[in-house]
């Protein structure tokens, strides 16, 4: 992910939409219990951070596959390793 939109997802002030879900009421139960124990408000908060962490993780293993797919055709092209490296870490800095 990119710095910026890294410090956007960091915005605490972002805003925000309400959706509706359904969800067993027993879970709902299991998460307000939980909440209290992660230090969270409530169990909103954490079903956000829940959604969050598993977000993070499949944007990260989707975005991950695609540059492995870039990096595989670009070597495929004759790319150098070297310049397919020159790039990437342009790419980090930016």
């Amino acid at each position: 992910m990119k710095v910026e939109a890294l410090k956007k997802r960091l915005d605490r002030n972002r805003p925000m939409t309400s959706v509706t879900i359904r969800i067993p009421e027993d879970v709902v139960e299991d998460l307000k219990r939980i909440a209290l124990l992660l230090g969270f408000s409530g169990y909103q908060p954490l079903i956000r951070a829940y959604i969050g962490q598993g977000l993070r993780t499949d944007l990260e293993r989707f975005e991950g596959d695609a540059i492995s797919a870039l990096i595989s055709s670009l070597k495929r092209r004759g790319v150098s390793d070297e310049i397919i490296s020159e790039a990437l870490s342009e790419i980090a800095q930016t």
